[in-house]
């Protein structure tokens, strides 16, 4: 189970994920994700740095600029199965009480 635990936490970081599911759409640079994700230049690349090393991630130099991409076309399938897994079980992930988001009080 070690792999899987390892791969699923490098997808467990919601930046990672969102990087992810924008290289999904096609190849990104980092200037590119900066402004999609609202994060610093140097957090993002360590993000890109996380995935790279979990060989999630590929990037080829063009001139001065490196532009990133999805390095298994599998990791779309998983994200596809996730997205129709999550559906299935309505709130019951979102509210887990262990790994869940913690519920949010109801307006007076």
């Amino acid at each position: 189970m070690t792999p899987a635990v390892a791969l699923f936490r490098s997808l467990g970081d919601p930046a990672r994920l969102a990087i992810v599911s924008r290289l999904a759409e096609g190849e990104a640079r980092v200037v590119d994700l900066t402004r999609l994700l609202g994060l610093a230049q140097s957090t993002v690349s360590k993000h890109l740095a996380c995935l790279r090393d979990c060989r999630l991630v590929d990037s080829r130099t063009e001139g001065r600029q490196s532009w990133y991409s999805l390095s298994r076309s599998e990791l779309i399938d998983l994200l596809r199965s996730a997205e129709r897994l999550l559906a299935g079980t309505g709130d019951a992930v979102a509210l887990c009480p262990v790994h869940g988001e913690p519920a949010q009080a109801e307006p007076a």
